[in-house]
C-alpha cells in the first residue's frame, strides 16, 4: 500500500537528522555575525540590496540553473537576516523545476532540510514539488512524495492523482499503479472512466484476472458507474485464454447491475466459445446479441469465419459472407484471405474463382494478405507450378507483394531441397524492389542446414544484406541446431565463436539444443554444467530444456538422477508437463519399478496434470508385453471413460498380443469397435494382420481371414457391417 511505509527515497534523509540538528544548536550569534561578514566579503555582488531584491535574485539563479547561488542566497536570507520565510523556499522550489536543469535528489534535500529545521512545508510546497516531479517524469519520487504529503496531513488533488495515476499507467509501472488507485479510492475520488480502463487491460496482460474483477466489483459496489467499455479488456482476456465461460458468468453479472453489453463485449464471447469448438453456444450468442439491440459488426463475423475455416467448414463461413451481403455490411478482405486458404487446402479451386470474383465485383482490392491466402494455400497442397504461375502473373501486373509473399516461395522451395533456385529468388526479389527481411535470410540459412551444408551457411552470415543490426539469435540458433543434430564439434566451436563475436547471447532454444549434443555424446557432466549456468545466469531453463534432459538420462537407464533433475526443476519454479511424467513413467515401467511409477502419478496429480494418449500407450504396451491382455482391455476401458480415443498405436500393441495368444474372436470385436469409433489402421496394422496370416495362425478361422481380408484391402468401413 501507498501509505503502509515509508518510501526508500525519503531513508537516508532521516539519517542526517542528527547531523543538521546539531549545527543548527551549534549556531551563536557571534559564529553568525563572522559568517555574515565573510559571506558578503565573498560574494557583496550576490547579496547586497534588501530582502526584495536577495528574493528576486535567488530566483533569478535558480531560473538559470544556478542551484549553489540560489541556496547560498536563501541561506544568508535564513541565517543571517532572519527574512527567510516557507515562501521562499517554496519559490526556490518552483524556480528550480521550472529551469529542468536540477538534481531531483537535491531538491528533496531542501525538502528535507526544511521538514526538520523548518519553516516547515505547506501545501503549496507539496504541490510545487509533486507538480514538478510529475511533469520531469520522476514517477517514483512523486509517489513517495505523495506519501509524505499524506503523512503531513495535506491531501493531493483529485487531478493530480488522476495525471500521475494515468502516466504510471503509460509506463506500465503495475504496482504502482494499483497502490495510486487504492489511494484514489481511500480519498473518496472516483477515477475516469479511461484510468480504469486501462488499469483493467494492463492487469489482464500481466494475467491477474482474479484481481481486475475485484477492482470491478469494488467500484460496482461505491456506486460507480461502469461501463461495458471498462469491462471488455477482462472479457476478452479471459476468452483469449480459453476461460469463455467465466467470460459468460461476467457478462450475465453485468445484465443484472443494469450495465449492457455492446457489440465488443459479445465480439468476445464468440471469439472465446468458438476457439475452444462451442460453436452451437457461440451461434446462441449471437442471437443474444441482437435481442440486446446489438447488432453484430465485421470483426464478429470475421471471429466466426475464422474459426469455420480452421474446422474445415468453408461452406458454412460463405454462409457467413452471404448473411453479411444480406444485412448490407461490407466484408473485409481478413474475412476473405481466410477463407481462400482453406478452400485451397480443400482443393476448391472452381469456388475461390467464385470468391476473387466476389471481391472484385464488391469493389475491393486484394492485398498482400490475399496473395498469401492463395499461394501459402496453393503450395501447401502441392500446386507449384500454379501457384508460381500466379505470382509471376502478380508481378507482371504490377501487383505489390510483400517480404511475407516472397517468404513463402523461399520456403517451399527449402523445403524441396532447392535452396539454390531459393537463392535466385532472393536476388529477383531485391531486384523488384522488395527488401529482404530477416526471416527471408533464416529461411536460407534454415535450408542450407537441411542440405548439409553447415559450412556455406556460416559463410552466408558475412555474405548477406543483413539489417543494420546484422543476423538474429534465430539465425544462429538454426546453424547450431544442425551442427548439434549432427554432433560437428567444430562447427559447434565456430558457431559459438560467432556468436560472442557478434554480441548475440545464447538464449533457451540454443542452450537446449546444446544440452541435446551433450547427452547425445554421453557427456552429462558437461550437461549438468549448462543446467547450472542457465539456472543461475540464465537463460532460465524451459520444461523442453528439463524434457530433453530428462528422455536422455532415462535412456542411459539414469532414473534416480532424472528424478533428482526434476526436483531441482520443481525448486527453480520450473513447471514440468505431462511429457515429463511420460518420460519418467516409461522409464519405470521398462525398470518394472511399480512403487516408484505410483509416485510418479501422485507428483503428476498434484500438478492438476492428467494422463494423456502417451501415458495410457505406455501402461498398455507393458501390460502387453506381461501378457496381462485383459488388463490392457479394461484400460482401455477407462481412456474411453476419460473422454480418450485410443489412437491406432494402441490398438496396435493390444492386436498384436492378441494374435500371439491365439484370442481370434477378441481380435475381431476390437477391429469391429475400432471400425466404429472411426479409428483408421495404418500400415504397421496391415503387417500384424499379414503376418498373422502368412504364419497360418488363421488356419480353421475362414471368417477371421475374411476380416482381415476386408483390412488389408483397405474395405475398412464394412468391417461395422460384418
Amino acid at each position: 500500500m501507498l501509505l503502509s511505509a515509508t518510501p526508500g527515497v525519503f531513508n537516508r534523509f532521516s539519517r542526517r537528522g542528527s547531523r543538521y540538528f546539531l549545527f543548527f544548536n551549534n549556531l551563536s550569534s557571534s559564529c553568525s555575525l563572522a559568517r555574515t561578514v565573510d559571506f558578503v566579503e565573498q560574494s557583496s555582488s550576490t547579496h547586497s540590496g534588501d530582502y526584495v531584491d536577495l528574493h528576486r535574485r535567488m530566483r533569478g539563479f535558480a531560473s538559470s540553473g544556478d542551484y549553489r547561488r540560489a541556496v547560498d542566497t536563501l541561506n544568508f536570507m535564513r541565517y543571517d537576516l532572519g527574512t527567510a520565510t516557507v515562501g521562499d523556499y517554496n519559490a526556490l522550489l518552483y524556480s528550480c523545476l521550472k529551469s529542468r536543469r536540477v538534481c531531483m535528489d537535491v531538491l528533496v534535500d531542501l525538502y528535507t532540510d526544511m521538514k526538520i529545521f523548518g519553516p516547515s512545508p505547506n501545501a503549496l510546497t507539496f504541490c510545487i514539488l509533486l507538480n514538478g516531479m510529475l511533469s520531469l517524469g520522476y514517477l517514483q519520487y512523486a509517489i513517495s512524495m505523495t506519501h509524505e504529503m499524506c503523512q503531513s496531513c495535506f491531501l493531493p488533488s483529485f487531478r493530480f492523482l488522476t495525471r500521475l495515476f494515468i502516466k504510471l499507467l503509460k509506463s506500465e509501472c503495475l504496482v504502482n499503479s494499483i497502490n495510486v488507485f487504492e489511494l484514489i479510492l481511500k480519498l473518496n475520488f472516483m477515477p475516469t472512466v479511461r484510468s480504469v480502463h486501462s488499469l483493467i487491460s494492463l492487469m489482464t496482460r500481466a494475467g491477474r484476472y482474479q484481481e481486475a474483477y475485484g477492482i470491478l466489483s469494488i467500484l460496482l459496489s461505491r456506486g460507480y458507474f461502469c461501463s461495458a467499455y471498462i469491462f471488455n479488456p477482462l472479457l476478452w482476456a479471459l476468452c483469449k485464454s480459453g476461460r469463455s465461460y467465466e467470460a459468460l458468468e461476467i457478462l450475465f453479472l453485468m445484465k443484472r447491475k443494469g450495465i449492457i453489453p455492446d457489440a465488443c463485449s459479445y465480439t468476445a464471447l464468440i471469439y472465446g466459445l468458438s476457439k475452444e469448438g462451442f460453436c452451437k453456444e457461440a451461434f446462441q450468442c449471437l442471437d443474444d446479441m441482437r435481442d440486446d439491440g446489438k447488432e453484430p459488426n465485421v470483426r464478429t463475423y470475421t471471429v466466426f469465419v475464422k474459426f469455420l475455416c480452421g474446422d474445415g467448414k468453408t461452406n458454412e463461413a460463405l454462409s457467413i459472407l452471404a448473411r453479411m451481403d444480406k444485412e448490407g455490411r461490407l466484408t473485409d478482405l481478413h474475412a476473405y484471405s481466410l477463407i481462400i486458404r482453406e478452400l485451397c487446402l480443400q482443393d476448391r479451386i472452381a469456388d475461390i474463382s467464385e470468391v476473387l470474383h466476389d471481391i472484385s465485383q464488391k469493389g475491393l482490392v486484394p492485398n498482400c494478405y490475399t496473395f498469401s491466402a492463395l499461394v501459402g494455400g496453393l503450395l501447401k497442397t502441392g500446386k507449384v507450378e500454379i501457384a508460381y504461375g500466379l505470382f509471376i502473373g502478380m508481378i507482371s501486373k504490377g501487383c505489390p507483394m510483400d517480404a511475407v509473399v516472397y517468404n513463402i516461395f523461399l520456403h517451399s522451395l527449402c523445403q524441396e531441397n532447392k535452396t539454390s533456385e531459393a537463392v535466385s529468388l532472393l536476388n529477383f526479389m531485391s531486384g523488384k524492389g522488395c527488401i529482404p527481411n530477416v526471416v527471408s535470410y533464416n529461411i536460407i540459412l534454415n535450408g542450407l542446414c537441411k542440405e548439409n551444408k553447415l559450412d556455406v551457411a556460416l559463410e552466408a552470415l558475412d555474405k548477406l544484406e543483413w539489417a543494420p543490426y546484422g543476423p538474429d539469435v534465430v539465425s544462429f540458433n538454426t546453424i547450431l541446431s544442425a551442427a548439434c543434430r549432427q554432433g560437428n564439434s567444430s562447427m559447434i566451436r565456430r558457431v559459438l565463436y560467432r556468436m560472442e563475436y557478434q554480441g548475440v547471447k545464447l538464449d533457451v532454444i540454443g542452450s537446449t539444443c546444446l544440452m541435446q549434443y551433450f547427452c547425445n555424446v554421453g557427456n552429462f557432466a558437461e550437461s549438468f554444467k549448462l543446467l547450472e549456468l542457465m539456472l543461475i545466469n540464465g537463460p532460465s531453463p524451459s520444461t523442453v530444456t528439463i524434457n530433453v534432459l530428462l528422455h536422455q538420462l532415462c535412456k542411459n537407464r539414469f532414473l534416480r538422477t532424472a528424478l533428482q533433475v526434476l526436483d531441482c526443476a520443481r525448486i527453480y519454479k520450473i513447471v514440468p508437463d505431462i511429457s515429463s511424467y511420460n518420460i519418467l513413467i516409461d522409464a519405470c515401467l521398462s525398470e518394472g519399478n511399480y512403487l516408484l511409477v505410483g509416485h510418479i502419478f501422485r507428483g503428476m496429480y498434484s500438478q492438476n496434470l492428467r494422463p494423456d494418449i502417451f501415458t495410457y500407450g505406455s501402461i498398455v504396451s507393458n501390460l502387453c508385453r506381461k501378457g496381462e491382455i485383459t488388463a490392457a482391455l479394461q484400460l482401455r476401458l477407462e481412456m474411453l471413460d476419460s473422454g480418450l480415443c485410443p489412437g491406432t498405436t494402441i490398438y496396435n500393441t493390444l492386436l498384436e498380443t492378441m494374435l500371439k495368444r491365439g484370442k481370434f474372436w477378441d481380435v475381431i470385436a476390437l477391429l469391429k469397435q475400432m471400425a466404429l469409433e472411426g479409428c483408421e489402421p495404418n500400415h504397421a496394422t496391415r503387417e500384424i494382420l499379414n503376418q498373422a496370416n502368412s504364419r497360418g495362425w488363421l488356419k480353421g478361422v475362414p471368417k477371421m481371414a475374411k476380416l482381415l481380408g476386408f483390412v488389408i484391402g483397405n474395405q475398412w468401413g464394412s468391417l461395422s457391417c460384418v
